[in-house]
């Protein structure tokens, strides 16, 4: 299809190529990219940007670790403040999340509860903490029956940790198959660490060792390669595994 007279592949090509200038990757890429615009602009995207963008985001996830652990309550102190001094639902969601990751989680259900009966109660972003409380507390159907809605109404709206975050609400409340669904689905669309991690858990706590043993293969394999602030910043999430792995072998 034409742009201003220019090919989409073509474009998609030059926007592979400026990515890759910017990178610093070696420059028979831009001979690819240009030769062959569109099947190099599908390699392009399956080898170099989308682990790019994954490394990225493992890189995110470390710096927060490493800051909660410098500086630990400081998230909630400083919304606390500045809830107190501009009560808006925006600052009262983040007095509920840090009060979530802080661990407080009964406080954080009230927060969220409370910001779920306020004038931005259809909020995406507050119906998924509410559900990540509910589910933390113990609450599964309370935190489907958010989940559930949000999603049909916001279809792309954190997908893979929504559908991880559901998966998880229908096992914690006895709904095993409709939880595989949405952990294989989790996995077979985005095949990150978290969803594949999730994935084998959930499959040995349900006797489908095959399953469980290809997803631990090909998650070790890829232990291997990660660079140790992803290895950092997936560690509970590894620990948790090698706990249900044990009982494999």
């Amino acid at each position: 299809m034409p742009i201003f007279g220019i090919g989409l592949h073509i474009i998609i090509a030059i926007f592979f190529a400026i990515h890759a200038v910017r990178a610093g990757r070696e420059l028979y890429w831009l001979v690819i990219l240009f030769m062959f615009p569109l099947f190099g602009s599908i390699v392009y995207f399956a080898v170099v940007f989308l682990p790019d963008v994954r490394l990225r985001r493992g890189v995110r996830k470390a710096g927060s670790v490493i800051q909660k652990s410098l500086n630990p309550g400081g998230e909630l102190r400083a919304a606390r403040q500045a809830f107190d001094l501009t009560p808006t639902a925006h600052n009262q969601m983040r007095v509920a999340a840090a009060l979530l990751d802080a661990g407080d989680i009964a406080q954080a259900v009230e927060q969220y509860d409370a910001c779920l009966r306020g004038p931005f109660a259809g909020d995406a972003e507050i119906g998924f903490g509410a559900a990540r409380a509910k589910l933390a507390n113990g609450q599964p159907q309370a935190a489907i029956d958010v989940l559930a809605p949000l999603r049909a109404k916001h279809p792309n709206f954190r997908a893979e940790q929504v559908g991880l975050l559901l998966a998880g609400a229908y096992a914690a409340a006895g709904r095993q198959q409709d939880a595989g669904v949405e952990y294989q689905a989790a996995a077979q669309r985005f095949g990150s660490v978290e969803a594949r991690a999730e994935l084998a858990i959930w499959a040995i706590a349900n006797g489908q060792s095959a399953l469980a043993e290809k997803e631990i293969a090909e998650l070790e394999h890829a232990r291997k390669h990660m660079a140790k602030h992803t290895r950092a910043a997936h560690q509970e999430l590894f620990k948790r595994l090698d706990a249900a792995s044990a009982s494999l072998r």
